[in-house]
């Protein structure tokens, strides 16, 4: 599935996301459950930010592929984060681990500081 771009001049050019994803006619949605960095036994074993964010969007994909598709077929991303300026100041490293996954393909996306998650450790969510 491919996606018409939605990016209204009143709003400004964006920068790494985009405004809006409009689906093509005949294709199919797929919902990611939320995806932590926890391995496959079910815990969070490493408490670096951006390997917790690398390991969560890696997991995403990885439901993604299964189901048929790619990073370009992704409309939308919601980033959890328990600590917005941790987010903020790994940003570079964080925009470089996303292009390492997902290429220059920008999807919708929000961003939202969470009190927790459900694994402790947890500090970043994706789905």
């Amino acid at each position: 599935m491919r996606f018409e771009l939605i990016n209204p001049d009143a709003l400004g050019a964006p920068r790494g996301w985009t405004n809006g994803m409009l689906a093509l006619p005949g294709g199919r949605v797929l919902f990611v459950a939320g995806q932590d960095a926890a391995e496959a036994g079910g815990e969070v074993n490493t408490d670096d930010f951006v390997e917790q964010f690398t390991t969560a969007l890696r997991k995403a994909i990885l439901i993604v592929r299964d189901a048929g598709g790619s990073p370009e077929d992704v409309g939308r991303i919601t980033i959890y984060v328990t600590d917005i300026d941790a987010y903020r100041a790994l940003r570079s490293d964080i925009g470089r681990a996303y292009r390492t996954l997902m290429g220059h393909h920008y999807p919708a996306m929000a961003l939202v500081q969470v009190a927790g998650l459900v694994d402790p450790r947890a500090k970043v969510e994706i789905e």
